[in-house]
């Protein structure tokens, strides 16, 4: 489907939500991961909430399976450390695309990803954005 743009205004992300059968469990991963302690937790009903920044990122029962990527400057020392946690990881950093012009990221970086399983099973991304050599 294709949408006419009739307006322009501004939109924001403020919240993305991701599966959680134990927020305790998910509360101790996420706080060791984003090196934060959440923002506010509501239990019942089954919400928990971490501050990405301005970002809301919202841990519940109820909410569907999300793939979450995470921007991180280190994407080699990041992945030592999770595995050093015992964290699974399902794929190894790698480049995956050289971006030539500013449409997905900075013009002249090469980007990479690895891949792990949070506590609740799903798939986190980690993203490091490198100057082009």
């Amino acid at each position: 489907m294709i949408f006419a743009v009739t307006y322009r205004r501004t939109m924001a992300l403020v919240q993305v939500a991701q599966h959680a059968d134990d927020l305790t469990r998910a509360a101790r991963f996420y706080t060791e991961l984003l090196g934060r302690e959440p923002s506010a937790t509501y239990d019942p009903p089954g919400l928990l909430f971490f501050d990405l920044d301005g970002v809301r990122l919202l841990l519940e029962r109820g909410a569907p399976s999300a793939v979450l990527y995470l921007q991180v400057d280190d994407i080699e020392a990041e992945v030592a450390r999770l595995e050093r946690l015992g964290v699974e990881v399902t794929s190894r950093p790698h480049a995956i695309f050289r971006h030539e012009d500013d449409t997905l990221g900075p013009a002249g970086t090469e980007e990479w990803q690895a891949a792990f399983t949070d506590s609740e099973g799903n798939t986190v991304v980690l993203v490091e954005l490198r100057p082009d050599s």
